[in-house]
């Protein structure tokens, strides 16, 4: 006889490998596609992300939240414009122990490995298994969504993102910085993530930049790219070395139409990247993919008992709730990437005199870092 599932998952990132922990800890029997679970990519990926309070509860819950070394608590939030605007935001200001969380994404993918290892309720197979409720999170460019019909709508920002780590002489004091810059018609936006703990020097770099920039970035050498980079903070970080190679990937806004319905094999939902993508400028990508997972484990745990966890009426509930959230976190960062790329002088100069006056204001300040870190109140 053959083995049956409750919840069939295909994709081993982040999102993934935290809603198999998550429903499998509700004795929920699960399939977890993931033929990327096992590949090491210690010292080769770059990848890091700001997490907020909601995502890290999520996590802690798995006691998947990596050490103190690889999730620095950021205390200052420093945003630089390119004509003399400026804004900062304050954790203790905010009365919260940290604006967000800057995690090692390899420190974290090695928790959540070792978590399933030890989960007998998570099988993991080789082709995605027959189940209830079949959770697609296998990234932006997810196969089983186009299998599915699926329409994915995409707007390219003509921007691509040259991610490295680096290391600077004096520690970062676990402050972040955002750096804009206009030149000509080319706009820029460079993040500067402190990494390694409270003593460290070291940053994640995130340099969302238009083609031509990139492919001139990627020919630099280290040294080159290091002065570059030390030239768009204007020295204020100090000299820089490069500690990765560098990577890089297109950047896009996009969302699918449909994120739950049901084909031939069985119910589906989609999530993470799957179902959204967003610019790295508001450090929200991860955050809403675990979002998502929030969502539906509560949905299924909180379902009628006598429904199913393929139910119709919970995986829409799911889909309009994740939308809504999405429309307004998705929508805020893409006009704020769209604000920040506008090439005329005067909206610039408008823009640089808001920020400002936005950091003089303690009311709206206080609310735009309550919706930069994703909370209430």
């Amino acid at each position: 006889m053959s083995q049956t599932y409750d919840i069939g998952i295909r994709g081993g990132g982040i999102v993934g490998c935290t809603l198999a922990l998550h429903l499998a800890a509700k004795r929920l029997r699960v399939a977890l596609h993931a033929p990327t679970l096992h590949r090491d990519e210690q010292g080769g990926d770059v990848r890091a992300y700001a997490l907020n309070q909601s995502s890290r509860q999520l996590l802690d819950a798995i006691r998947c939240w990596p050490g103190e070394l690889a999730a620095t608590p950021v205390l200052r939030m420093q945003v630089h414009g390119d004509q003399g605007g400026a804004i900062q935001f304050d954790a203790a200001m905010q009365g919260v122990p940290a604006l967000n969380w800057i995690v090692d994404v390899p420190a974290l993918e090695a928790k959540l490995r070792e978590a399933i290892g030890y989960q007998p309720l998570i099988t993991l197979v080789d082709e995605p298994a027959p189940a209830e409720l079949t959770v697609v999170c296998e990234g932006r460019a997810s196969q089983t969504r186009a299998e599915l019909s699926v329409e994915f709508d995409t707007h390219p920002y003509q921007q691509y993102a040259v991610a490295t780590r680096v290391r600077s002489v004096t520690p970062h004091q676990r402050i972040a910085h955002q750096w804009f810059q206009h030149s000509g018609n080319d706009s820029a936006i460079a993040g500067f993530l402190p990494m390694g703990g409270r003593d460290s020097g070291d940053w994640a770099v995130v340099w969302s930049v238009s083609a031509t920039q990139q492919q001139q970035l990627l020919a630099l050498s280290d040294d080159e790219f290091c002065q570059q980079l030390a030239a768009v903070t204007e020295g204020e970080l100090g000299p820089f070395t490069l500690l990765a190679p560098r990577q890089t990937w297109m950047l896009q806004h996009a969302c699918a139409q449909r994120w739950s319905g049901r084909a031939a094999w069985g119910s589906w939902v989609l999530a993470g990247d799957a179902a959204h993508n967003v610019h790295p400028l508001a450090g929200q990508g991860l955050n809403l993919g675990l979002g998502d997972a929030t969502e539906l484990i509560a949905r299924i745990a909180h379902r009628d008992y006598w429904r199913a966890v393929s139910d119709p009426k919970v995986l829409r509930a799911y889909e309009r709730a994740r939308k809504a959230d999405f429309a307004l976190v998705g929508g805020t960062g893409d006009a704020l990437q769209r604000l920040f790329a506008h090439p005329h002088t005067a909206v610039q100069q408008l823009r640089n005199r808001g920020m400002s006056l936005m950091n003089a204001s303690g009311f709206a300040k206080h609310w735009l870092a309550q919706q930069a870190m994703h909370t209430h109140g």
